[in-house]
C-alpha cells in the first residue's frame, strides 16, 4: 500500500480535514455565541436559515456546486473542497454551539457586562473556556464526517494531487482487474485516524455530548 500512492492520498484527506475542522468549529463559534446570546429582530429567521441547510439533499447540488468550483478556478484543488466543505458543515455546527451556549450560565455573561468588559473579550476568556467539552465533540463528529467524505471527493477532485485518500482507494479498480487485497489494507490505514482521534479526545467527546443531560 505505502508502495503506492496511498500516502500522497493520505496527507491531502489530512490538508483538507483539519484546515475544515478549524473554520468549521471557528465559525459556529462565533455564529453560536451571536445567534445564543445576543436578542435581535431575525435571530431566529437567520438561525433557521443556518439550519435549513442541513435538510437539502447534497446530490441535487453536484452539479451547481461543481459548476462553481470550474467558474471560480477552485476545481480539482484541496482549496475548494475545503472551502466547500466549511461552507456545508457551519450550519450543523452553528447549530450545535448555539445550543450549547444556551444551556451556559447567562448570569457569567451579565457579571462581565457589569463590570465592564468588552463583548469580544467575554466570547474570549468567559463563553470559549466553558466551549471546550463541546469544541472537542465538535472536532471529532466533523474529522469523521469529513475524512469519510466519498461523494464530494469524486465529484469535486480527480487526480492524486487533490483527492482524498477514501477516493484515492478506488485507485486500486483497474479495467480489467481490481486489486482488492490493497483496497482492504488501504482501507484499514485510511480508518485508523478517525478511530485514533475518537480515542484521544474520548473523554472530552462524551463529556461534550452529555453535558446538560442530568442536572
Amino acid at each position: 500500500v505505502f508502495t503506492s500512492s496511498m500516502p500522497r492520498y493520505i496527507m491531502n484527506s489530512f490538508f483538507i480535514t483539519i484546515p475544515t475542522v478549524i473554520g468549521a468549529v471557528a465559525l459556529s463559534c462565533m455564529t453560536g455565541f451571536a445567534l445564543g446570546v445576543y436578542k435581535f429582530r431575525g435571530n431566529l429567521l437567520i438561525f433557521f436559515i443556518f439550519i435549513a441547510g442541513n435538510f437539502v439533499p447534497f446530490q441535487i447540488l453536484m452539479v451547481p456546486v461543481r459548476d462553481l468550483t470550474l467558474d471560480m478556478g477552485l476545481y480539482n484543488t484541496k482549496t475548494g473542497l475545503v472551502l466547500f466543505h466549511i461552507a456545508f458543515q457551519t450550519g450543523f455546527c452553528t447549530l450545535f454551539m448555539r445550543n450549547f451556549i444556551k444551556a451556559l450560565p447567562y448570569e457569567l455573561i451579565e457579571a462581565a457586562r457589569v463590570e465592564g468588559i468588552a463583548e469580544w473579550r467575554i466570547f474570549w476568556f468567559v463563553v470559549l473556556p466553558l466551549m471546550k467539552p463541546a469544541i472537542a465533540a465538535l472536532s471529532v463528529l466533523i474529522f469523521t464526517f469529513i475524512w469519510n467524505d466519498y461523494f464530494w471527493a469524486i465529484v469535486l477532485t480527480q487526480g492524486e494531487n487533490a483527492q482524498p485518500v477514501t477516493a484515492g482507494i478506488t485507485s486500486f479498480n483497474a479495467q480489467f482487474r481490481a486489486m482488492y487485497h490493497l483496497m482492504s489494507a488501504g482501507s484499514i490505514v485510511a480508518a485508523l485516524p478517525p478511530v485514533l482521534m475518537f480515542f484521544l479526545m474520548q473523554k472530552h467527546f462524551i463529556a461534550g455530548l452529555t453535558l446538560g443531560a442530568v442536572k
